[in-house]
């Protein structure tokens, strides 16, 4: 189901988390939150667009612990070793949360902003699913995410059972998919340098 929700609800039963946790690959090993864009680490547009949503944000990182502490906000590292993926960041921070809902974002997006979240967690609300997706016309963005934090016991089970694999999950559990195709672009992400310089550039011509 794709559904599209107009921002209405109050946001003081929320955790945010965002997921900077990964080993950045494709980024010759770089932590990706940490790089620059537009003279600011990525983490930073993370924070401004999840930070007005959330009663509190959590950083999910598994390297440059120190580093990531010095934007303000506490710093968790993946409760499961050997960086099982984005399933793993947001069990942490499942288990961190004391809200009903979780709202899951990943460092490397830097053109969501804070209404794009507050309609996916309206979505969640409006249709009281399980978690809600974003869905950019093609395909879901499966790291962005608003959860029930109830979902803590079902997801550890799933992990536990050598599971990775977000889309799995989410076919199992009672999910919404938010259409946000009219604007697909705010879900490019960082992945390369080449990337992150032809972004830069785009965005300076416009």
């Amino acid at each position: 189901m794709q559904i599209t929700v107009e921002p209405s609800h109050a946001c003081d039963t929320i955790t945010g988390v965002i997921l900077a946790g990964g080993l950045g690959k494709r980024m010759q090993q770089a932590d990706k939150g940490l790089v620059l864009f537009k003279q600011q680490p990525l983490i930073h547009y993370a924070l401004s667009a999840l930070t007005p949503l959330v009663d509190t944000v959590l950083i999910n990182a598994n390297r440059n612990i120190e580093t990531y502490s010095q934007f303000g906000a506490p710093v968790i590292q993946d409760t499961r070793p050997g960086f099982d993926g984005p399933l793993a960041g947001v069990l942490t921070a499942l288990h961190h949360a004391k809200t009903q809902y979780l709202l899951v974002m990943p460092c490397d997006c830097p053109l969501i902003q804070t209404h794009h979240l507050q309609r996916l967690f309206d979505a969640l609300v409006n249709a009281n699913a399980e978690v809600a997706v974003a869905f950019d016309g093609l395909r879901s963005q499966s790291v962005f995410l608003a959860l029930k934090t109830e979902l803590r016991t079902d997801l550890a089970a799933y992990l536990d059972a050598g599971e990775r694999k977000v889309e799995n999950w989410l076919q199992q559990r009672d999910t919404i998919k938010v259409d946000f195709s009219e604007q697909a672009d705010i879900f490019i992400n960082i992945n390369t340098v080449e990337q992150l310089q032809q972004l830069e550039q785009v965005l300076k011509h416009e």
